[in-house]
């Protein structure tokens, strides 16, 4: 048979036909179809892996333009034997088939759900679910939900669905520096989707595989990255020339800034991919313009006028929830600790603290009726006052940094700035005097750290925060000594604390770079790692975990935001931690009257009570009521709030007037956000995908596969070996090893998955939930490494993945496999696909073709019908089929009564996605007028009409085109001559 009489005719303008899943003939070599993309210039691009022997396992690309890539005609489909036992061969096939073919784009339902690393919580499947609803033409989501609840989590299921569905092969997420490795960390242990960190070993390591000049982003298909890095020129000339499948931006309240560079970038890389997921506690800063940014990223049509929308009709693009709302509070019943009260600690100022506070309330800061400040600028005072309760080492770096401002001045006030320098001088001298080892703030912590038990020989151990970098770093070389650990000889000079022996860990945006943070963070979430207490900026107060270990936090000194003391509780207080979380705050006082309050009457004082207490106390009220802190102030950025409460303090308001003017100022239109759940209803289950499946389980479909691929057994082809605990171990061989290229190379390493001169390479995997859980924990309480050393085994896991490509090819090229099965007249699986064009099916129909020799019928597969064909392990079996040649002739025969079928149903099957996109259409046609109305310019309506014309061609790429491509996929025979002669 020539392949010439194979080939189906294609049209070229409207249909990809080479549907993932397909094998096609290219340069004479057969390969099994990944993934298809539409380009401009050279037609259909077509990755592929190779199935042939001569390119078996490599992966290549192919342009139709270009190349000559064959389709084969169904109708001319080989009807082979299948003398596998039970027809194994034939049923892992049929499988793979299954799993391989990407759900359609009118299938809404989530398919992967439950098998992942993590507690069933019905919060975090949400946003996939919002994700794929009918409402979205593309998977675009903002998830906003609050600190703590799992967005990680929620990022990974949605995009191992997207890769479910053939939408997650190129994914590119970035977030923050120091949440790279926790982030690729998590998304690996949990979901098995392995990421390229691309921090500065990254760089080295691609340096060194790909040559000078190329596209890194075409090696490493699936890669993690910091926004900073990503504006580097390494990477920045490549952006324009790479399409993405997914991209997630973690902290993307940083994007909202027009014109900026990261801004900018955001912009391209939304412009690049199919799907988005942003995701931010803090979503807003407050003003429409920049939420309309976020959300035009998502959806250029959901927002004509930036400056006013209704928020209301924005609830399919972005989800938002609290500790308080209800479905989160109910599914994290002893899933989450509830958590403690935030307890101040009073002490008193020593005479020579009290001496600066007082010297600040007369001459800086001046009560009702006092003189001017002797400052030049209104905001100084504060900021002194702020690095004073801070520490006397951070006043002191404080009034420095002030001098050297004055020095540099060009100002035309020489007296002023003389006067405000002199008393500099003095507020020098006054600080000067506090001997470190003496002050109360000092003292107390020390006090505080004994009580919660931190110290020689304990395992106790605590985060403590504090904004200013000289207290961190006084704090951590003075603090341990105190609490009687040794100190030894430190090789760096300017960070003494290390010759303590890794008890005491500092991290602040100065002095910890790249690696440097992932491994402080990585360390502290190991229980058998040293360190005891961890001296931190508000550099860990955004995305990252140090929960593992640890739930005790101390406020050394507290920020003037609300936000920034939600954020920095969050650390420890979020989804996952065991203990009841305890936060301190150390407040300061000095019973100095400063300011009679307007309207208590009562004296007010200089110290932590004025503002850092009162925000303390409404933090944890916010938490039990509102859920979120900017629920309170109608800010959403922590420095905004603080420059609204600092300007307030200079016009001689308290700060519950500062909450109350900020509260009702606030943008009332945004106030919706809270507790937002999109256009999803709570207390309601997800909805499920249907999918076809011949196996009880992912794990005996693995089972079974390793029996056919790995003859005559895996346990000798692989070395593999089965543990009573439920762990499976075997040599990796070389096509599963590149597979796991994007993996840590410190990773595969330590876990000696990577073959050495003397040793070979052993994977470590599993389908006990339970045990790797269980490996989990132990990795972040037992190791030096939270890597654990078994990996769970999902759906999307590339070793599950390489076993599935095994399976496909063990069926030849234009085969179908017969098979003896409980049926009365021969049945022919077929499988339809129809697509759009941009290549991703829109329709599969799974059929059984029977009846041809007198009343042909097409029915659609159900996991009920091959259950009662009996197609499954106890298949009898029949290694020579009773009348090949009869059921050769018949195929011919059941392709054209499948594509009748799939024909003459299209019209439907078209309405049912057209009708799904039909909203949306009609959303661009309202965007667009309105959008026009409110353009300024000339130039900023030809930007509006092009945008309008690029959306509304994305609606007709999705709308079903072209003829259905089909595939013989098996065909069952009767099991007993008496049926099989009943179709004769």
């Amino acid at each position: 048979m020539s392949v010439e009489v194979e080939v189906v005719e294609r049209d070229e303008g409207t249909s990809a036909g080479y549907p993932p899943g397909a094998q096609v003939l290219v340069r004479d070599e057969l390969w099994l179809v990944r993934k298809i993309t539409k380009t401009s210039r050279d037609g259909w691009m077509v990755e592929v892996t190779g199935v042939s022997p001569f390119v078996r396992g490599a992966e290549a690309v192919f342009f139709d333009r270009l190349d000559d890539i064959r389709v084969l005609d169904p109708r001319r489909t080989e009807l082979v034997p299948d003398d596998s036992a039970n027809h194994r061969r034939a049923r892992l096939y049929l499988e793979a088939v299954f799993r391989k073919t990407p759900l359609p784009q009118t299938e809404r339902g989530l398919a992967l759900a439950d098998g992942f690393l993590m507690d069933h919580q019905i919060h975090q499947l949400r946003p996939a679910e919002l994700a794929l609803s009918m409402q979205n033409p593309q998977p675009r989501i903002l998830i906003a939900d609050v600190v703590g609840l799992g967005k990680t989590l929620e990022i990974g299921i949605l995009l191992a669905e997207l890769i479910r569905r053939g939408r997650g092969e190129r994914i590119l997420v970035v977030t923050p520096q120091h949440v790279l490795e926790q982030f690729q960390r998590e998304l690996w242990t949990r979901f098995a989707i392995p990421l390229v960190r691309l921090d500065s070993t990254g760089i080295q390591r691609m340096q060194r595989e790909i040559p000078a000049g190329r596209n890194p982003f075409a090696y490493f298909k699936r890669a993690i990255i910091s926004i900073d890095t990503l504006k580097s020129d390494t990477y920045a000339p490549h952006l324009e020339r790479t399409d993405w499948d997914a991209v997630v931006i973690d902290e993307s309240h940083n994007l909202v800034n027009r014109g900026t560079k990261n801004n900018r970038l955001a912009q391209l890389l939304a412009r690049r991919t199919d799907a988005l997921i942003l995701a931010s506690a803090t979503p807003h800063n407050g003003r429409a313009v920049s939420f309309a940014e976020l959300i035009r990223m998502l959806d250029e049509a959901a927002i004509a006028d930036p400056t006013t929308y209704d928020v209301d009709t924005l609830g399919h693009l972005y989800i938002r929830r609290t500790k308080t709302s209800p479905e989160v509070r109910d599914g994290l019943r002893g899933a989450w600790a509830d958590r403690g009260p935030s307890q101040p600690i009073h002490f008193a100022a020593t005479d020579d603290e009290a001496a600066v506070l007082a010297e600040l309330g007369s001459r800086w800061i001046p009560g009702a009726g006092g003189g001017p400040s002797v400052s030049t600028s209104q905001l100084v005072p504060y900021r002194l006052l702020k690095s004073f309760l801070s520490s006397h080492r951070a006043l002191l770096a404080t009034i420095e940094t002030r001098l050297r401002t004055l020095k540099d001045s060009k100002s035309s006030e020489p007296a002023a700035r003389e006067a405000e320098r002199d008393a500099l001088l003095t507020l020098r001298e006054l600080a000067g005097r506090i001997r470190d080892d003496e002050t109360a703030k000092f003292r107390a912590l020390v006090d505080e750290l004994r009580e919660m038990g931190v110290g020689p020989g304990s395992d106790v151990r605590v985060v403590v925060f504090s904004e200013s970098i000289p207290t961190l770093t006084w704090l951590a070389e003075s603090v341990p000594e105190a609490l009687g650990f040794s100190p030894g000889p430190s090789r760096d000079e300017r960070r003494p604390w290390l010759g303590y022996g890794g008890v005491v860990q500092v991290m602040h945006g100065d002095s910890t770079v790249d690696e440097e943070q992932n491994s402080i963070v990585e360390r502290f979430g190991l229980r058998d790692d040293p360190v005891r207490m961890l001296f931190t900026g508000d550099i860990a107060s955004e995305g990252v975990n140090l929960h593992q270990q640890c739930h005790r936090l101390i406020h050394y000194d507290l920020p003037w935001s609300l936000i920034r003391i939600e954020q920095r509780n969050g650390r420890i207080d979020r989804y996952g931690q065991e203990h009841e979380p305890q936060f301190r705050a150390l407040i300061l006082t000095c019973d100095l009257p400063w300011r009679t309050d307007e309207v208590t009457g009562r004296p007010r004082t200089l110290d932590d009570r004025l503002v850092g207490e009162k925000l303390l106390i409404r933090e944890a009220e916010a938490h039990k009521i509102e859920g979120s802190a900017e629920a309170v102030t109608g800010l959403y950025r922590a420095q905004e709030e603080e420059d609204r409460l600092v300007q307030d303090l200079i016009a001689g308001r308290t700060v519950e007037q500062s909450i109350n003017r900020s509260r009702q100022s606030g943008s009332a239109f945004l106030a919706g956000l809270l507790g937002q759940v999109g256009a999803v209803p709570e207390h309601l289950e997800v909805r499920r995908a249907t999918v076809l499946s011949l196996f009880r389980s992912t794990e005996n479909y693995f089972e079974e596969a390793l029996r056919q691929v790995c003859r005559p057994n895996p346990e000798d082809h692989l070395s593999l070996r089965r543990d009573d605990d439920g762990t499976i171990a075997f040599e990796p061989p070389a096509d599963l090893l590149h597979r796991l290229r994007s993996l840590p190379r410190s990773y595969l390493d330590e876990q000696r998955i990577l073959p050495t001169k003397t040793e070979p390479g052993r994977m470590r995997v599993t389908f006990t939930k339970s045990l790797a859980d269980a490996r989990l924990r132990a990795a972040r309480e037992t190791s030096k490494s939270q890597w654990p050393n078994v990996s769970y085994v999902t759906d999307v896991h590339p070793v599950l993945d390489w076993l599935t490509d095994k399976v496909l090819v063990e069926i030849g090229r234009h085969q179908a496999p017969v098979m003896a099965a409980a049926v009365e007249k021969p049945v022919f699986l077929i499988q339809g696909v129809c697509s759009n064009a941009l290549g991703r099916p829109t329709i599969v129909k799974w059929m059984a073709v029977t009846g041809l020799a007198d009343h042909p019928q097409v029915v659609e597969l159900s996991p009920a019908l091959l259950h009662q064909w009996g197609v499954g392990p106890q298949m009898p079996g029949r290694a020579v089929p009773r009348d090949l040649p009869g059921l050769a002739k018949l195929v011919p025969a059941a392709v054209d009564e499948a594509r009748r079928y799939v024909t003459e149903g299209s019209g439907a099957y078209r309405q049912e996605v057209s009708t799904m996109l039909a909203p949306y259409r009609a959303r661009i046609g309202t965007w667009h007028q309105e959008a026009l109305f409110a353009a300024p310019r000339t130039s900023a309506k030809q930007a509006v009409d092009e945008t309008a014309e690029r959306l509304r061609h994305l609606v007709e790429a999705l709308e079903t085109v072209g003829e259905p491509m089909l595939r013989v996929l098996a065909v069952l025979e009767p099991s007993n001559d008496a049926a099989e002669g009943a179709d004769r």
